[in-house]
């Protein structure tokens, strides 16, 4: 069921970008249209700031062919909003009085602190550590901000960004001029040390905004990255050397043709990459992550946040969020998965007490979710539900997870045999231990067949006990009604918890 139909339309320095967001009735925010236009406002503001009538036309332009597409959406919340290039005009209200004149817009400037705040939102409510330092770099302005267990401590919005680093420092220069690269770095680095807070605070830094994904894209390629997506990427000080050292080493037809960067960022990529690896030294950061949400996610998830009384988008509950709608998205139903779930768990804490398993409740929370999505892709197509489900998992944005744990649930939602896990696993080897493919094969099995006991869908087994005997182990599934499916299923998928008990399996099942 929709709920919403939201556009926002993100007035920046260097492009002016138009998302559409469709909103389920799980906040699922699915983005059904996003176009830009690498206007580059902030090209059109003379030395005292003030924008000229040929930057307002552009603007003015761009607006009315994005309320066009809006119309045709039929979009119920229009959020035109505008950073830094607006911001800083010194005729800003000339601007906004003529863009409600000629295009019916109300433009909604933001302050610094609303900017920055807004970013932070969204990397508070879609990643999953507690304490970081976020950086969003434009076109005209760079906002960075220090959050301690999920809550916002500091801001400062720096008024220089990728489109003014290379009016101060590379006018008339090649893109890629040393001492011109060198002089910025300096620049850079004595902006950041005036902000006491930003030293050594040795916590990750998660980047958004354009630049930062063409990066993260850009790395990605170069190392044959096997996953999609940027969303909780992570790079460390010599992979963004690496990138800088790309950039400065290839001519603008080059970076043009460079997979993964975007071509209108060509001449800007390099003052955003010495940002980050400048920030990444004063910071003395153990990790550099990209996000895929920012500041127009923030806004729009406030937005729902406010309107659905907190219960769009939790900050502490985040990864369970998300495997919840990508689930639903898939159109799985919600009383099988948690019937599912409750019964892996059941079979999980009896291996544990006899010692098969140590408890642990990392590998807990992957079987939890690993659990809930099983052969969602049977969706697409029933005949290949593995593949799918193992596909649509390991390349989602899954907010809150990491990389390799979205591998770990893609290879426990896919669980089908060990062979087609080995088959996955391709290119992923060095990601896990021999014991930790081990112990995913096992819990993929327990899966399998906690899956097979609730056949029917009918919740019939409502309890699970492993008893030891002379010969083997007795498991002993307690029933209420018609147990005829499970009783099938569960013989043929015996051989699953049979390998982990190493030895004879007698399954009883008794009616309560």
């Amino acid at each position: 069921m929709l709920l919403e139909r939201i556009g926002l339309i993100d007035i920046g320095s260097n492009t002016i970008r138009l998302v559409i967001f469709e909103v389920d009735e799980h906040f699922t925010m699915f983005q059904v249209q996003n176009i830009k236009t690498p206007a580059r406002l902030f090209q059109y503001l003379d030395k005292k700031k003030k924008m000229s009538q040929a930057g307002i036309d552009v603007l003015i332009k761009v607006l009315k062919s994005f309320k066009s597409v809006a119309d045709q959406y039929q979009v119920n919340t229009l959020m035109p909003v505008a950073t830094a290039a607006i911001r800083q005009s010194t005729n800003r209200d000339d601007i906004i009085a003529q863009v409600r004149k000629k295009t019916g817009i109300e433009m909604l400037l933001l302050p610094e602190e609303k900017e920055a705040f807004y970013g932070n939102y969204a990397v508070l409510h879609t990643t999953q550590f507690p304490s970081g330092i976020t950086i969003d770099i434009g076109g005209g302005s760079t906002e960075i901000t220090y959050y301690e267990n999920k809550e916002l401590l500091q801001y400062h919005s720096f008024p220089f960004g990728v489109v003014t680093l290379k009016q101060m420092f590379f006018e008339g220069k090649n893109h890629n001029d040393p001492k011109a690269i060198k002089k910025m770095q300096e620049f850079v680095k004595e902006q950041f040390k005036s902000i006491k807070w930003l030293s050594k605070k040795q916590v990750p830094i998660v980047a958004m905004g354009g630049s930062a994904r063409s990066i993260a894209n850009v790395h990605q390629r170069q190392v044959n990255y096997r996953l999609a997506g940027v969303h909780g990427y992570r790079m460390y000080r010599n992979d963004l050397q690496q990138t800088v050292d790309l950039f400065q080493s290839l001519s603008i037809p080059q970076l043009q043709n460079l997979d993964g960067l975007s071509r209108d960022r060509t001449d800007l990529i390099i003052p955003a990459n010495v940002v980050f690896n400048t920030l990444f030294d004063e910071v003395k950061a153990p990790v550099f992550l990209f996000s895929n949400k920012g500041l127009r996610e923030g806004i729009v998830m406030e937005f729902l946040n406010n309107k659905y009384e907190n219960k769009a988008f939790s900050v502490f509950n985040i990864a369970a969020q998300t495997v919840s709608r990508l689930a639903a998205s898939y159109h799985t139903l919600a009383h099988v998965a948690q019937q599912r779930v409750k019964l892996v768990d059941m079979l999980y804490d009896e291996l544990c007490r006899l010692g098969i398993f140590d408890k642990n409740p990392d590998m807990e929370k992957l079987l939890h979710f690993g659990s809930y999505l099983y052969y969602l892709g049977q969706f697409v197509e029933t005949g290949a539900s593995s593949q799918h489900t193992f596909y649509i998992i390991s390349n989602s944005d899954l907010d809150g997870i990491s990389h390799k744990e979205r591998v770990s649930i893609a290879l426990l939602a896919s669980f089908k045999n060990r062979s087609l896990v080995n088959q996955y696993l391709l290119g992923f080897t060095d990601w896990y231990t021999v014991t930790q493919i081990d112990q995913l094969q096992s819990f993929g099995g327990i899966i399998k067949f906690a899956d097979a006991i609730n056949d029917s869908h009918m919740e019939v087994i409502k309890d699970i006990k492993i008893n030891k005997t002379k010969n083997g182990h007795d498991l002993v599934l307690y029933y209420k009604g018609d147990i005829l499916a499970e009783e099938y299923r569960a013989e043929r998928q015996r051989k699953h918890i049979e390998r982990l008990l190493s030895g004879k399996l007698n399954i009883v099942f008794t009616k309560i």
